[in-house]
């Protein structure tokens, strides 16, 4: 999906502190959507204190509500863009040909790399839409790979008593996503029954999002909506659901790179993402076919400097 912000502002994405368990709560906002009529967007990350959490850069949550998602070409560098429905059926085109229906269950994983374009469309008229959308930074040496896209239709399960964990990318004891990823990290969706400990690695921050339910995580009583951030220092986690909870679990190894995220761009320095923007205005990503050259005009570069924060 895209950040359709009409005026999206320069995130510099810097690592949260590390070397401690943590356990901070972040609330999500609302973000107006010039693109999607009707959709109620959460921004979950990136926040003001915590712009990553290992590679993962970028999280919304649109729905749970009926409406029709139409979101018209539009690009990407330096990330993958990972969907994660919920509810709902979402058609996927992009530059490469791609032409799939994702439901939930599934992953859609596009690596845009050195720059790929892609369409997201709901079926039905006005369906129950409830899915995630993330980002992760591509490593430096990697960001400039060839566009690719992949999707999943059978994933790996990690289970203990109390929980299973749907393992979409990346590890989780030993449950290995098959989807490519370019950094040590997870992403998981945990359905929870009741007391759960899930194993960790100490070397990777986390952080939580409840979907369903309610959760208790390490001392802290969690509702949904917010981002429980963890850090690192775990070697296992214990979660307890008074009923049945269904959260997602995000972690990896801290981002050791400076890095500035504008509009649907992921790069290191102003140059690239004004590079990145100007051949998206002049036609140099392809087409999608099927809109009859519909897109989203990306937004004009803010009348400063795009430049990196020092990571804390």
């Amino acid at each position: 999906m895209s950040n359709l912000e009409t005026y999206p502002a320069l995130t510099p994405c810097h690592a949260a502190p590390e070397g401690s368990p943590a356990a901070q709560v972040f609330q999500p906002r609302e973000v107006p959507l010039g693109g999607i009529r009707g959709i109620r967007v959460e921004r979950v990350l990136p926040q003001r204190a915590l712009t990553t959490v290992g590679a993962w850069c970028f999280l919304d949550r649109f729905g749970p509500q009926r409406a029709d998602m139409r979101v018209l070409p539009h690009p990407h560098t330096g990330l993958q863009t990972v969907t994660w429905p919920l509810a709902g059926e979402i058609r996927h085109r992009d530059t490469l040909g791609s032409d799939l229906v994702l439901r939930p269950g599934q992953l859609n994983l596009m690596t845009a790399g050195a720059g790929v374009a892609h369409s997201e469309f709901s079926l039905g008229e006005q369906p129950l839409l409830d899915a995630l959308q993330l980002w992760t930074a591509l490593p430096g040496d990697k960001a400039g790979v060839g566009a690719a896209f992949e999707q999943h239709t059978e994933l790996p399960r990690h289970t203990s008593a109390g929980c299973t964990a749907t393992v979409f990318l990346g590890a989780l004891g030993d449950a290995v996503s098959p989807a490519t990823a370019y950094t040590p990290i997870v992403g998981a969706d945990l359905a929870i029954t009741g007391r759960a400990t899930l194993p960790l690695r100490p070397d990777f921050e986390y952080a939580l999002l409840l979907v369903e339910g309610a959760l208790d995580v390490a001392g802290v009583a969690l509702t949904t909506g917010p981002l429980l951030y963890l850090g690192t220092g775990r070697a296992e986690l214990v979660l307890s659901a008074p009923e049945r909870a269904r959260a997602v679990l995000l972690g990896g190894e801290p981002f050791p790179e400076e890095l500035v995220m504008w509009w649907n761009f992921v790069g290191r320095d102003h140059e690239e993402i004004a590079a990145a923007r100007k051949r998206w205005e002049t036609g140099g990503f392809g087409e999608v076919a099927g809109h009859g050259g519909e897109r989203i005009p990306a937004p004009e570069l803010p009348g400063v400097r795009l430049k990196p924060r020092a990571r804390h």
